[in-house]
């Protein structure tokens, strides 16, 4: 398998659309917690953070087609219902949290301008490079993803070779593993893959290449370099977390760990160093993400290039106004559309990446079905209705973990496929 430039400017592009606000944000706080469990801990955030959206991004290259293809087996309305949440939720949760933390770690300690222009300016520059986006790829891989990636990398090596100190403390975890994916949710990634991995095809088309084979094998090698890319960064930053976990006491935040560890290892120019990250990061994300949402709505209106602008225009708004919330905030309200969305989402990510012949579409209504059905316990305990669905997540395999989808999906997988085949026989 050959990597050339054009390889790499697709997945360094690629890797910045991924690599955002909860990527940056989630690993360190998440190692600190770990301690000595750390490697485990990592274990469960790389499914959850980067198997699962390297799949996704595979999927995408089998398909080329748009997000409605990842469930059209189900049914064609389903499919619509499914794109529609998606989207809505990735331009009211991920987007606007991207100029939250900006404005929290990276212009508010420096300025102290108020957040309302913080967003106002971040999303009126979002809007440029959606309106530009023939260009996106370029600008992304070349220049944007490149900085994002040294910068972040300075800062794990420098930690990691500047101490001798063992790492301290037990995990306060009690399944690292379990705790780790489903800390990986709030990334977003598996989301991204099926909203950003359309962008990647879109993009290509309008810089002329049709050619399927080509395509797909870009894709694929993209997805891995992006996929190897978010693997350093979360395990570097998860370890980082743990190896100075003696020298934060008491209930640090998240920004406040991630400013503290940049101090600890660059020093005071740390400092300017993580706000520029921190603006990059999250900005390429945000033009991901509004970018492939107006693809879409452009798509489902005859191609019309007036939906593309008028969607891109919405998204920023929004982001502009879910930008006023802090960012622990905005991570409290997107649990609850995560226990929904994302075991539909891994689940149809799984399905088209297997071949065809296990994935008709009688299986797929079957496994999607099954999937929403058990993913209802876990969205009623997210709410605080925990008390009400015990009974269920009692007999239910991984019923405490927020997993109580998961092997009845599996099961519903292996069962369908077994009984199509008797039936073929």
């Amino acid at each position: 398998m050959k990597f050339n430039k054009e390889t790499f400017v697709a997945g360094f592009a690629l890797f910045s659309m991924f690599f955002g606000a909860g990527n940056l944000m989630l690993p360190p706080l998440l190692g600190l917690k770990a301690g000595d469990a750390w490697l485990m801990v990592t274990i469960g955030f790389i499914i959850s953070a980067v198997i699962i959206p390297l799949l996704g991004i595979i999927a995408h290259a089998r398909l080329q087609g748009t997000m409605l293809d990842f469930a059209k087996k189900v049914s064609p309305g389903f499919s619509l219902i499914y794109c529609l949440l998606v989207y809505i939720i990735s331009i009211t949760l991920p987007s606007p949290r991207t100029a939250s933390v900006t404005h929290e770690m990276a212009i508010q300690p420096f300025f102290g301008t108020s957040s309302w222009l913080t967003s106002s300016v971040y999303f009126a520059l979002v809007l440029l490079f959606v309106v530009n986006r023939s260009k996106i790829l370029g600008l992304l891989g070349k220049f944007l993803s490149p900085i994002i990636f040294i910068v972040v990398l300075s800062i794990i090596c420098i930690g990691v070779f500047s101490t001798d100190a063992p790492i301290i403390g037990p995990s306060t975890f009690q399944t690292p593993v379990i705790s780790g994916l489903l800390e990986g949710y709030q990334t977003f990634d598996a989301i991204g893959a099926v909203v950003v991995g359309g962008v990647i095809i879109i993009s290509l088309r309008l810089k002329g290449e049709d050619n399927f084979e080509k395509n797909r094998n870009l894709i694929i090698k993209s997805g891995i370099v992006a996929g190897l890319g978010l693997f350093i960064i979360y395990a570097g930053m998860i370890y980082n977390g743990a190896l100075f976990s003696g020298d934060f006491e008491g209930d640090v935040g998240r920004t406040e760990l991630l400013s503290g560890l940049s101090l600890k290892t660059l020093g005071n120019i740390g400092k300017i160093f993580l706000s520029i990250l921190v603006g990059l990061a999250c900005f390429t994300t945000a033009v991901g993400i509004v970018t492939g949402t107006a693809d879409f709505m452009k798509g489902v209106f005859g191609d019309s290039q007036k939906v593309y602008l008028i969607t891109a225009i919405i998204g920023c708004v929004l982001g502009v106004t879910m930008g006023q919330f802090d960012v622990h905030y905005i991570i409290n309200v997107a649990v609850p559309a995560l226990m929904l969305i994302y075991p539909i989402t891994i689940i149809l990510i799984l399905l088209n990446v297997l071949p065809d012949s296990f994935t008709p579409p009688l299986v797929f209504k079957a496994v999607v079905s099954i999937t929403i059905l058990f993913s209802i316990p876990d969205l009623l305990a997210s709410i605080g209705l925990k008390n009400f669905v015990i009974p269920i997540l009692d007999i239910l395999p991984f019923g405490h973990y927020s997993l109580a989808w998961l092997v009845p999906s599996l099961i519903t997988l292996v069962l369908m496929n077994f009984v199509l085949a008797v039936k073929t026989r």
